[in-house]
């Protein structure tokens, strides 16, 4: 919850000059107050559009939610769906977040399905168990096939915000299994699946990263809130 009408101006005018010439697809995702600002400022550039999260409702009597019609209306390409905050701090199951997914897959919004463990999870020795769970709840309801052209993060709970990173052979462990899991649905859509990495990505760990084989890009937090350093970390993922 960042921003303001004048510090938007500025940070997107200076994005929107500094992914020139990129070939890595890049998005920003302001909350919803902002959106109509964003959709101007964007218009015609190479930056996307997207939406902190949805509900997984079309119409109805759902005071304060927002719908996936609704913000494709305001140019948005891209969703997040089942972020960390949204699952700790406003209890958002695992089904609910497969019904945002299917919501938005249905309305034509890609969805970034964001997947994670908290540190009392992995110290348990249960990340894999809790990703499976999670990626699970979305196949089961949505299919594999819903999965194509969407996108999947993984953001270890532990490492967002706290200025811990995941290292780059644990993060790609996950990146891996979560590949893996896909794969034994349907290889191809395995193989095409996009898979980020979220938790204090920096410029100084990003190449590092974004180097791992399963690792395609990254779920940016507080650096994308300093241009320089998200341009930085957009020309490593480039």
């Amino acid at each position: 919850m960042h921003g303001s009408l004048s510090l938007n101006e500025q940070l997107l005018r200076e994005l929107v000059l500094g992914v020139q010439g990129l070939e890595c697809d890049v998005a920003v995702f302001p909350p919803f107050p902002f959106l109509a600002q964003a959709q101007v400022l964007l218009d015609g550039a190479a930056l996307c559009l997207g939406a902190q999260t949805v509900s997984q409702h079309s119409f109805g009597a759902f005071t304060g939610e927002v719908s996936p019609g609704m913000l494709k209306e305001f140019g948005c390409r891209y969703v997040l769906v089942g972020h960390s905050e949204r699952r700790t701090l406003f209890a958002e199951s695992d089904d609910l977040v497969a019904a945002k997914f299917l919501a938005s897959r249905e309305s034509g919004l890609i969805p970034v399905l964001c997947v994670g463990e908290t540190l009392l999870e992995r110290e348990a020795g249960l990340t894999g168990v809790v990703v499976e769970r999670q990626l699970l709840a979305v196949l089961d309801k949505a299919g594999v096939a819903a999965l194509g052209g969407a996108v999947v993060a993984y953001e270890p709970v532990w490492a967002i915000g706290t200025g811990v990173t995941a290292t780059p052979l644990q993060a790609q462990e996950v990146h891996a299994a979560i590949r893996g899991l896909v794969a034994s649905y349907d290889a191809p859509i395995a193989d095409g699946l996009r898979i980020l990495y979220g938790g204090s990505v920096k410029p100084g760990n990003a190449l590092e990263l974004f180097g791992q084989p399963d690792i395609d890009g990254g779920l940016i937090g507080a650096a994308s809130l300093i241009a320089k350093d998200f341009l930085a970390i957009c020309r490593a993922a480039n």
